[in-house]
């Protein structure tokens, strides 16, 4: 009779095990597919930069701390980058081209070039495609990381060596409106 219970408990936990691997990893490729969607479009908005910073450069002529500090920021091969890189990068960015935008406030003719106007069109857009994914990869990180941190779950997922994601977050800066003052 003890056999039979000590195999059944065997059993079970194996089971569980099983199960909860299998969530984890479901999970784990979940989180993976929602940073591949949002990689597409960080991957547009870092390919626009450059034709931006030309278009800038040539009315903003004493901006030159925004405008190196986004270069410097490209600067890295963006292939090359891990996720985690990848994040955080983004975040840098997404704070410079805010003060660009703002630049644009002061210059009226650069506000009205036709490359500026298609330029921050395209950004836009690109940025609200980065919002909606950014949206569904930090819900796919939180489930994530929530069955790695709960218990018993969290047992499974220290033996088998699930590590926590970080989601995307926005600074506090960037979370100031812009004030363009002319």
């Amino acid at each position: 009779m003890g056999l039979y219970i000590l195999i059944s408990v065997i059993v079970i936990l194996v089971f569980y095990i099983l199960f909860t691997y299998n969530s984890l990893t479901k999970s784990n490729n979940l989180v993976k597919e929602a940073f591949s969607t949002m990689d597409v479009y960080l991957k547009k908005r870092w390919d626009l930069i450059p034709n931006l910073l030309e278009v800038v450069k040539g009315y903003a002529k004493n901006e030159n701390n925004v405008l190196e500090q986004l270069s410097s920021i490209r600067a890295n091969s963006y292939n090359d980058m891990i996720m985690d890189k990848k994040i955080n990068i983004n975040e840098q960015i997404t704070q410079n081209l805010s003060k660009i935008m703002a630049i644009s406030e002061k210059y009226p003719d650069l506000k009205a070039s036709k490359n500026f106007l298609d330029l921050s069109k395209n950004l836009i857009q690109v940025e609200d495609e980065i919002a909606n994914s950014r949206k569904y990869y930090n819900g796919t990180v939180r489930n994530y990381n929530n069955k790695i941190q709960m218990f018993p779950s969290n047992i499974v997922a220290k033996l088998l060596g699930f590590k926590e994601y970080n989601i995307f977050k926005t600074d506090e800066e960037e979370k100031i409106n812009v004030k363009v003052n002319l």
